[in-house]
């Protein structure tokens, strides 16, 4: 996820570079330059719109532009629209589409002009399809829930249109300050009609490049289900001097060999590599690489762990009873029980089988949403969610929230919270120890280390005769299928899942807290095992409503942001308390690498697709390895010029409302 979309944190999505550090590439001995790297996950769909995965959109955003995208900075720049207009109230937003930008097969033919009708398409086809990613946009664009929902079939009644074939205008349902980030995320990028209908169902096939049409930086040419996808440089693209690679090439990994990422980054094949320090060849590593590796600071993704509290598949579980099952679930209905994980969970520990002791605490998360993402007045985030947690009593005194630092494990709270839990579920015929379904990708080593720590910690606080982490090791198949990609609530076969996690679409706490609701498109199955929309009783149980109810009293304010700010860190208050989400870590970033990049060339952002360490427009590539005193010095003077372009960027906004 980058981008705000579910991600797949078995894999790459703890491999990247993070934000701050963008892609490299290495040249060959010929004219071309080549970026060569990995992948983890292959695409359900190519359709961008429809999905919400980040295993389509990471791949499809180097082949297809929206109407803005980020710089080097983090600002906002001009892609598709090269201008804009906000209306006084903050509820119309005006683009003007820049002419002669063209839509391209995959074999390079000039298709079609880009105009404003392509992004009602796109817009109308999301909804048509009931896109995953709908939450983004379904209540901001007046008229669409009203669409998506069936009480009106004229699509025409929806807030999007196309003014005339180079002005496409949004209306909004309330103002959003955040909106433009919005169009980075690919649900808002743009579809031409008559390919669209010509293709039919076959509109996006995961394995056919020819089945979308690009007019972005590069064009896909050729995807091989865990093999390889490759893409070539846009030859025709609008911005062809900002594309400094020709050639990309990913290749599928699963984890199971490490060190094959650094082997490949010294043969030349990878552009950059991420070492692990718990490796067995990492020491052979550091005095091959010595001078040239390097620390990355923690990306806006977080991962997690996923609790399931209406489960009903039991395909994969060492499970051997009903009473087992029976007693599982009410187990994890309990807040108690739910809060003696939370604290008996070593934080420190499971980040350091990905970054190694040493880089463990970087990596850190104890909230959904990151501790500094946003500034509450003078406050962080963090330190106003700590003031709200005052309010829920001794349990939380002293706890610390912030990134970065082991907060949140406590063994003594984590054994009085269990004491509390045990109590009442005895009262109700539980038998222990309580037995926890955690799906494990056999082939992963890094996945593994991290569910084995999981269960090393919660098992040494609880007692293995309290709580039992029963890791079910499988094929990274059987994996996705009953948790990335189960279809529904009812092929969610697990009761804790590490394959969540979440990267911000927009600037604002709700892009993380919003898709947490019990009725959020989609979301509901994939974190807490019901479909969204159901009268679920586990989720009464737990309290959702009043999450809800928190969560919309903090949307509904949009003109004093501090105030917004406050009401957000309230749900996260809630959010924390109920222990129905543990945060592990940073999903990107913060971990060690090694590349042939110019430092900080590629674009960046903290939310959407088109500032993510898998967007390669902009990186600008080497043939010698960086040293760490070169990262260092760059990132020095990149944090400095990045604070003057975006005040400078924040000053500009005026002229843009009219």
């Amino acid at each position: 996820m980058k981008k705000g979309k579910i991600i797949a944190v078995a894999g790459l999505a703890l491999l990247t570079s993070g934000l701050l550090a963008a892609c490299s590439g290495s040249k060959s001995n010929s004219a071309e330059t080549k970026f060569g790297y990995v992948y983890s996950g292959d695409p359900e769909t190519l359709d961008y719109v429809t999905s919400g995965k980040a295993t389509t959109s990471d791949l499809v955003t180097n082949g297809v532009d929206g109407l803005l995208e980020n710089d080097k900075y983090g600002n906002l720049v001009p892609s598709m629209a090269k201008s804009w207009t906000v209306s006084k109230d903050g509820l119309t937003y005006t683009y003007k589409l820049r002419k002669g930008a063209k839509w391209y097969t995959s074999e390079g033919e000039e298709y079609a002009e880009v105009k404003a009708q392509d992004f009602v398409t796109g817009l109308k086809h999301a909804a048509d399809k009931k896109s995953e990613a709908l939450y983004l946009v379904q209540n901001s664009i007046k008229g669409l829930d009203a669409y998506v929902n069936g009480q009106t079939k004229d699509f025409s009644t929806v807030g999007v249109k196309a003014v005339d074939d180079y002005t496409v205008q949004y209306t909004l349902n309330k103002p959003e300050p955040y909106w433009n980030s919005k169009t980075t995320s690919a649900i808002m990028w743009p579809i031409n009609a008559e390919f669209l209908k010509s293709k039919g169902n076959k509109f996006g096939q995961s394995t056919d490049p020819n089945s979308i049409l690009y007019n972005g930086p590069f064009l896909m040419k050729a995807i091989t289900a865990k093999s390889a996808v490759e893409y070539v440089k846009n030859k025709h693209y609008w911005d062809k001097d900002k594309v400094k690679v020709d050639k990309i090439k990913l290749a599928y990994y699963d984890g199971q060999d490490q060190d094959s990422l650094a082997r490949n980054f010294k043969d030349g094949a990878y552009s950059y590599a991420r070492l692990f320090p718990t490796s067995s060849n990492f020491a052979t590593f550091e005095k091959q690489f010595k001078d040239n590796i390097y620390t990355a600071e923690a990306g806006a993704g977080t991962a997690a762990l996923a609790l399931n509290i209406d489960r009903q598949s039991y395909k994969h579980t060492a499970k051997k009873t009903d009473e087992q099952k029976n007693s599982t679930k009410k187990a994890l209905l309990n807040k108690d029980f739910r809060q003696a994980l939370n604290f008996a969970l070593d934080r420190e520990s499971y980040a350091a089988q990905v970054n190694g002791k040493a880089g463990a605490a970087t990596a850190i998360r104890n909230m959904f949403v990151p501790s500094n993402f946003v500034q509450v007045g003078e406050k962080s985030f963090g330190d106003a969610v700590e003031e709200k947690l005052a309010s829920y009593g001794d349990t939380w005194k002293g706890v610390k929230l912030a990134d970065s630092q082991n907060g949140l494990y406590n063994p003594t709270k984590a054994k009085e919270k269990f004491a509390k839990a045990k109590a009442a579920l005895q009262a109700q015929g539980v038998q222990f120890p309580i037995h926890l379904d955690v799906p494990t990708v056999e082939t992963s080593k890094s996945y593994v280390a991290r569910m084995q720590s999981l269960k090393q910690s919660v098992e040494k606080v609880l007692g293995k005769e309290n709580v039992v982490m029963d890791l079910n090791m499988m094929s990274e198949d059987d994996f996705n299928n009953i948790t990335y990609y189960a279809p529904n609530a009812a092929g969610e076969d697990w009761d804790i899942s590490g394959a969540v996690g979440w990267s911000p679409d927009y600037q604002d706490p709700s892009t993380y807290l919003d898709i947490l609701k019990s009725t959020a498109s989609d979301n509901t199955k994939t974190w807490f095992g019901f479909d969204s929309g159901s009268e679920n009783a586990g989720a009464k149980a737990v309290g959702l409503d009043e999450y809800n109810k928190l969560v919309d009293e903090a949307g509904a304010e949009t003109t004093d942001i501090a105030k917004r700010y406050e009401k957000y860190a309230a749900a996260q208050a809630w959010l924390t308390d109920s222990s129905l989400v543990l945060p592990t870590m940073a999903s990107t970033g913060a971990g060690t690498f090694v590349s042939r990049i110019q430092p900080f060339s590629g674009a960046f952002a903290q939310t959407g697709s088109k500032g993510s360490s898998t967007y390669y427009k902009y990186i600008k590539v080497g043939k010698d390895a960086v040293t760490k005193k070169d990262y260092e010095a760059a990132k020095k003077k990149w944090q400095k010029e990045k604070a003057e372009s975006n005040k400078k960027a924040q000053d500009k906004l005026a002229d843009h409302v009219k």
